[in-house]
């Protein structure tokens, strides 16, 4: 490594607007967060999922809810047909 061309690497204090903080190392002296996994929806679960515009309803009318399950009845189904029609 040639010298004197890398930023100095500080140990700092972290600090959320939460009020959370906790000591890391950065090329910043100081280090101001707006969210953290302490406050943050997904790992807190607090999230809530909304289906805007009903996209879900629409998926499912279009394709159907397809399950893995639903997959093997329908296979299932489809032998039986085809055994019954060769017989």
């Amino acid at each position: 490594m040639k010298p004197e061309i890398h930023p100095k690497y500080h140990e700092v204090e972290a600090r959320c607007a939460c009020g959370a903080t906790w000591k890391t190392r950065s090329t910043k002296n100081e280090l101001h967060l707006e969210i953290c996994s302490n406050c943050h929806p997904f790992f807190t679960g607090k999230q809530k999922l909304l289906d805007t515009e009903g996209r879900v309803e629409r998926f499912v009318k279009k394709f159907g809810a397809q399950t893995v399950e639903g997959r093997k009845a329908a296979a299932a189904t489809k032998a039986k047909k085809t055994k019954s029609a060769t017989a």
